[in-house]
């Protein structure tokens, strides 16, 4: 055997040094998609046992929720900062800051452990939250960490991350990716590609073996056809859920930025009280429901969108309502699956104003329309909707609701939640580099 030349020693060498990393970085997706599938079945757990405690004694959330959100939010500043709130927010940040320190004060195993813990805390107590916000910051959490051991920086480890926490949590590969192009990145990086691509691949393959092949709200075949109803549901649909998703987006970002005023004041001073008074609105919010509002709203989409189920024509206020009282109470916990339940009953409402169009369509086409006003992330929502309900005869209209609720989103919220959250966490640690005022006159 010949003997090797230096050139092609220096490739070998180059060529291992990859492969480990690219091994390193699958390594990381297989543990991403473990940590999700126990967050799911974590927060599937909660919820449950909330559902069991307060049966036919629903007058216990009076009592359960507040102190829920209470202990919750206390925890969280006391010993898990940065925690609060979805965790969508505080991985965008860690983006955009340079420093491993200053990183690692908004994702780290630290942060991660903490979110999973008070994620079940809330849904404990039966707060509006979701799961899947706080998978995307645990992701990209656990990839930070898995870029530590690398010797090399390597750059889209925390997009990379975060996708592979969406794809995960909602066994969605498409999704996580576009998720990690349009919401965390805003652009595609030919170096972050493969690390991106492979990490989902890996944290997709993991919640595969572990719960199956399945669609996160069933399939679904439901079409407009030749409904001229329908059709005219997709327009009104997407200009009601993104005035009502940009709504929703406005005041979470105007309370996260701060109330001007004395009110304003008074509310950053006292943030445990602001918790325990949302935990008992949104426990009112609850039993003027019927219990329908508590949790990520999972259940009761799942039903519309299968055509197995009913809510009350106040369903989508109430869940909104409760869904803005979770997240500015500051307690851990995301908005992806109740603002998906949220745009259910939106579309159920429509559905009973237009009797003509097909309910079930008017149900996925109102999720996505109201998605897309929250997040601004029309081609994210889009595909995650479609991939949650593998409902391909609704690709065109769903893509026309989307589009047309991010534009009617803009009109009212200009930006898009998580990257005007995300600027608070950047300004904060902008803050805290200031050198400290000096004394004297």
């Amino acid at each position: 055997m010949p003997a090797l030349t230096p050139r092609r020693r220096r490739r070998l060498r180059i060529v291992s040094r990859k492969g480990g990393r690219l091994a390193l970085f699958v390594a990381g997706g297989l543990v991403v998609g473990a940590a999700a599938v126990g967050i799911a079945q974590l927060a599937d757990h909660a919820s449950a046992l909330f559902a069991a405690t307060t049966a036919g004694r629903p007058w216990l959330a009076l009592l359960l929720t507040p102190l829920a959100f209470l202990a919750s939010a206390f925890i969280a500043r006391r010993w898990f900062p940065n925690s609060g709130g979805s965790g969508i927010p505080q991985a965008i940040a860690a983006r955009r800051l340079h420093g491993l320190a200053a990183r690692e004060r908004l994702v780290s195993l630290r942060i991660a452990v903490g979110k999973t813990l008070l994620l079940a805390v809330g849904l404990l107590g039966g707060a509006s939250i979701g799961r899947e916000g706080p998978t995307v910051q645990v992701g990209a959490s656990i990839m930070f960490a898995v870029g530590r051991l690398s010797p090399r920086r390597q750059p889209g480890l925390i997009m990379a991350g975060a996708g592979a926490g969406v794809a995960a949590a909602f066994n969605t590969p498409l999704a996580g990716i576009v998720f990690a192009i349009e919401e965390m990145g805003r652009s595609f990086d030919e170096r972050t590609n493969g690390i991106v691509i492979s990490t989902v691949i890996a944290a997709g393959l993991t919640s595969l073996a572990i719960q199956g092949d399945y669609t996160y709200f069933g399939t679904t075949g439901a079409a407009l056809g030749g409904s001229w109803q329908g059709w005219l549901a997709v327009p009104l649909l997407g200009i009601a859920g993104g005035l009502l998703g940009g709504g929703f987006s406005r005041l979470l970002v105007l309370f996260a930025g701060g109330l001007p005023g004395r009110a304003g004041a008074a509310l950053k001073r006292h943030p445990l009280v602001v918790a325990t008074v949302c935990g008992l609105l949104v426990a009112l919010c609850g039993l003027a429901s019927g219990g329908a509002v508590f949790g990520t709203g999972y259940a009761q989409a799942q039903a519309l969108v299968q055509g197995d189920g009913e809510v009350s024509a106040g369903f989508g206020v109430l869940k909104l309502l409760a869904t803005l009282l979770s997240s500015v109470s500051g307690i851990p916990g995301g908005i992806f699956a109740p603002s998906l339940s949220v745009g259910a009953g939106l579309g159920s409402n429509m559905a009973a104003l237009l009797p003509g169009a097909p309910a079930q369509a008017l149900i996925v086409l109102g999720m996505v329309a109201y998605f897309s006003g929250v997040v601004q992330a029309p081609i994210t929502a889009f595909v995650i909707v479609e991939e949650m309900t593998g409902d391909h005869h609704l690709v065109v209209p769903l893509m026309l609701a989307s589009l047309i609720g991010f534009a009617a989103s803009r009109l009212v919220c200009r930006e898009g939640v998580y990257h005007a959250l995300a600027r608070n966490f950047v300004a904060a640690e902008a803050a805290r580099s200031l050198p400290p005022p000096r004394g004297g006159a």
